[in-house]
């Protein structure tokens, strides 16, 4: 039975030094970069909004923590108590019903969307921040619906709209429900186009599928974290597609910035300032 007994290899993790003697556990208070792959205290890396000081690599952040980068201070939610009602009572490994309330247990979410207000730089402004923890972040009919809301309250209001994308893309589970979200979110934000109220979008890691064919490419200003994936289908279906190698960085931020696919690819910490100098210029 010796022979099935893992025998303990490699030097140990370190542990933070010590304050005033005590000893510190460190499980889970240290992360890897998958860039540079350097061990990093978990909170010097949460006060450098997720993103590595070796490397620079931008890190994914919950909904939460966007709000608390975009926004001055507090913040009003709205349409919180939005939730699917599983209208095609989907089930694969198990029911679409269960999915959502094990979400919902983990992530303190209804859904992958916050809709909220504040201030950004002392400048009233309405934002959706997607959160990718909820079933990848995936567009259902809720999500569909609360960024629909949202434009509708940037119109009344003449408040500008941001929206922070993160994203598996189109929910699978809701089938066409979840595929119509894209034409009713596009044509809210062609009402909001006409009524000349500003809309920037903000592309992380990842912005694929649905969300990238809709709202996540329709801004005023459209804008990208350093390195966040970007696209509509994965590069091995464009590769079997075209029957061609892909480019280096192909779907990275910074070769659609080249391609003229975006506007602007925006450092984490620089990325308040920025918005705040576009609405600046988009609405006096």
């Amino acid at each position: 039975m010796s022979w099935f007994k893992r025998e303990k290899a490699g030097p140990e993790i370190p542990e933070k030094p010590p304050e005033g003697g005590r000893r510190v556990r460190t499980e889970g208070l240290w992360l890897k970069c998958e860039g540079c792959r350097q061990i990093i205290w978990k909170k010097d890396l949460e006060a450098n909004w997720n993103v590595c000081p070796k490397c620079g690599r931008h890190m994914r952040m919950d909904a939460f923590q966007r709000l608390k980068l975009l926004l001055d201070g507090p913040w009003e939610e709205f349409d919180a108590d939005l939730h699917s009602s599983n209208p095609l009572d989907f089930v694969d490994s198990k029911p679409y019903s269960e999915r959502l309330e094990a979400m919902r247990q983990s992530t303190n979410l209804f859904d992958a969307l916050i809709s909220a207000g504040g201030t950004l730089a002392g400048r009233p402004v309405l934002i959706c921040a997607m959160d990718i923890r909820f079933i990848g972040g995936s567009m259902g009919c809720v999500v569909g619906e609360k960024i629909t809301r949202a434009i509708e309250r940037a119109i009344a209001q003449k408040a500008p709209l941001i929206i922070v994308s993160a994203s598996g893309g189109a929910r699978m589970q809701e089938g066409a429900v979840s595929l119509m979200q894209l034409a009713k979110i596009s044509a809210a934000l062609m009402r909001l186009d006409e009524c000349r109220v500003p809309y920037i979008s903000v592309l992380t890691d990842p912005t694929t599928g649905g969300v990238t064919a809709s709202f996540a490419m329709l801004g005023d200003l459209n804008i990208a974290e350093p390195g966040a994936l970007i696209g509509f289908a994965g590069p091995r279906v464009i590769e079997q597609t075209i029957r061609q190698k892909l480019p280096e960085g192909f779907q990275r931020a910074e070769f659609l910035e080249k391609h003229g696919m975006l506007d602007a690819v925006v450092p984490r910490s620089e990325l308040k300032t920025y918005i705040a100098q576009a609405l600046r210029f988009l609405a006096g």
